[in-house]
């Protein structure tokens, strides 16, 4: 399954992972970014709700950036090496 999921989003994961040199990764980057997916997630549940109940459709816009930032940081602290997290993260 994780190999699949790895193919799906091998466009996000493969821009993450290149590069050469050496990296800072700690495990917990990895924790702290899935932490950060979800409440990104959170985010986007919220900004559904008050668009829907404002009736305001410019409302979707914040639903779309925090989405988005939930996607990518879901999928690369699941599926991402560790190259890829310390790339999140700044890490040289």
């Amino acid at each position: 399954m994780k190999l699949a999921l790895r193919r799906l989003f091998s466009p996000l994961l493969n821009y993450f992972e290149a590069g050469e040199g050496e990296f800072n990764y700690r495990k917990s980057h990895r924790t702290a970014l899935i932490g950060a997916g979800y409440l990104f997630l959170i985010l986007s549940i919220v900004s559904l709700l008050a668009a829907l109940t404002a009736a305001q459709y410019a409302g979707f816009i914040p639903l779309v950036i925090f989405a988005t930032a939930s996607i990518v940081c879901l999928v690369v602290g699941t599926l991402g090496s560790e190259r890829a997290v310390a790339t999140i993260w700044g890490s040289k």
